[in-house]
């Protein structure tokens, strides 16, 4: 019997783009308030500070793959004993590593801070302030991962829709607190942050601990055994962790060391873009991904392989509708949005969205390996070549390249992982390079220059404005959507969306 129910992803796919539209406009909205309040210095600030601890909350990002890993993986076996276990063993070992940050976070992260940031004097007590606040933050981050890893297994994706909205709201409600504010805004903002994270931490706890309570076992016990698959699985992803670590929030660093907290301030906006923009593909691959562990668990490989070819193409077709309108408007956008905005802002939104493309393959591509649980090798050679961007930026911005180059180094690098990850799904799954190159990316690439017809002759025989940027989008998306139905899908799939169109039109007729 196949574990794969295409309605169940279908429902909680819509579910979470119902939430993200709503979290998107509420976020946009709430961005250019804070930007206005805490000014462009201080909302760089938060941004590279805040940064520095993200350094080392990516140690969670790995041991929260390996919990989601086995987590997922035992469910697809049906194997509750087994997954008492594990439940257990991740909670000791997230409590470490949260105490573990700490440590980190109170030593070198404070040095990072104090001695190497560019902060202006008269507001270094006040980062300090907000880096101590950021702490706290992350380590609750780190002790929620193992209540997140179960309610995604169980495809619980209601709570995720809802916890969003809060998130959404709370930040925008903590923005109109800081513009009416009139003392340290910075302060302010961060402590509220705070805040919310405490109570988010206080949901998904309940909400595991209640919901799934056979999930946790007072007989279950340390063991060293599942602690030691559970940390291998981790020392090899965390390679990972750090060469994306260095690839975003490292860069970040270099950003503030050559060019100062304005240039981070671009940076931040172009990666709030970014995310509002991406969470289209994570939502996708949040409600994807458990399927495909579950599949491989219970041996059904087919399946499994076919949900890999569709989440690569249609998490490239969703951001492609989203990001071809920006990546011609952009200016307008951020006028729209914003109003000013700091110098280098539209070249980096651009750019950051090129580059997410690229990685929209690489998410389906990385679960099925870790379904595998033989990351070894692929993250040796993955995450080292990743690790080269680091370095290769450095030397860049240091010989007088623009900041623009970061990003363009960025996505040059990404572009050589991505084909070195076919290797690696051929070697433990069995799929063949052509077979992905011709089901994944001969449809998505044919659908591009198709898409791009409509807006180049929109730029060349219009003139900038917004009734421009609105027929642009409007008619991009209607012709990107029909070369992605003429072309971007098989038949099966095509058959499929006419089924589906048909029969809501005769409901509704």
């Amino acid at each position: 019997m196949s574990l794969v129910d295409n309605k169940r992803i279908a429902k909680n796919t819509l579910l979470l783009y119902v939430r993200m539209l709503l979290v998107m406009g509420v976020s946009l909205f709430t961005s250019r308030i804070l930007l206005r309040s805490l000014g462009e210095v201080d909302y760089g600030l938060y941004n590279v500070v805040g940064g520095v601890i993200v350094l080392f909350s990516y140690l969670n990002n790995s041991l929260a793959t390996a919990t989601s890993r086995f987590v997922t993986y035992e469910i697809g076996r049906q194997d509750l004993p087994q997954l008492q276990n594990v439940v257990k063993n991740s909670l000791l070992i997230h409590t470490s590593l949260a105490a573990l940050i700490l440590i980190l976070g109170e030593t070198i992260g404070l040095y990072i801070v104090n001695n190497v940031l560019q902060i202006p004097e008269a507001r270094l007590a006040a980062c300090n302030v907000v880096y101590q606040i950021v702490i706290a933050s992350a380590m609750l981050t780190v002790l929620q991962s193992p209540f997140n890893a179960i309610i995604i297994a169980k495809e619980r994706m209601s709570l995720f829709a809802y916890i969003g909205l809060f998130e959404a709201f709370a930040r925008l409600a903590t923005a109109l607190i800081v513009e009416i504010y009139d003392g340290d805004k910075l302060m302010v903002f961060a402590g509220l942050q705070g805040v919310a994270a405490v109570v988010i931490f206080g949901i998904y706890l309940f909400y595991a601990t209640k919901r799934f309570a056979n999930f946790f076992s007072r007989t279950a016990k340390f063991q060293k055994q599942m602690a030691k698959q559970l940390l291998g699985y981790t020392t090899w992803s965390l390679i990972g962790s750090t060469a994306s670590m260095l690839k975003h929030h490292g860069i970040n660093v270099l950003l503030n060391v050559f060019f100062g907290p304005i240039v981070n301030a671009a940076n931040a906006i172009a990666w709030q873009v970014n995310m509002a923009i991406i969470n289209f593909t994570t939502n996708f691959n949040t409600a994807v991904n458990p399927q495909i562990i579950k599949s491989y668990a219970a041996g059904q490989l087919d399946e499994m392989k076919n949900l890999v070819f569709k989440s690569g193409r249609f998490g490239f077709f969703l951001l492609l509708l989203l990001c071809l309108p920006i990546l011609f408007e952009t200016d307008l956008v951020l006028a729209l949005w914003l109003g000013e905005f700091p110098a280098y802002t539209a070249d980096f939104v651009r750019l950051v969205l090129i580059l997410s493309m690229v990685e929209s393959f690489t998410h389906s591509i990385g679960c099925a390996v870790q379904a595998t649980g033989k990351i070894k090798y692929y993250q040796i050679v993955i995450s080292g070549v990743t690790l080269l961007n680091f370095p290769i930026v450095w030397l860049a911005l240091h010989f007088g390249a623009p900041p623009t180059s970061a990003f363009s180094l960025s996505i040059a690098v990404s572009a050589t992982t991505l084909m070195m990850r076919l290797w690696f799904i051929n070697r433990l799954l069995g799929i063949g390079y052509f077979e992905y190159i011709s089901k994944v990316f001969c449809r998505a690439f044919a659908v591009v220059p198709l898409s791009l017809v409509v807006p180049f002759a929109f730029i060349f025989l219009c003139e900038a404005g917004i009734e421009r940027a609105i027929l642009l989008t409007l008619s991009t998306i209607l012709v990107t959507l029909l070369a992605v139905f003429l072309v971007g899908i098989n038949r099966d799939e095509r058959r499929m969306v006419g089924g589906f169109i048909s029969k809501h039109i005769g409901r509704n007729a």
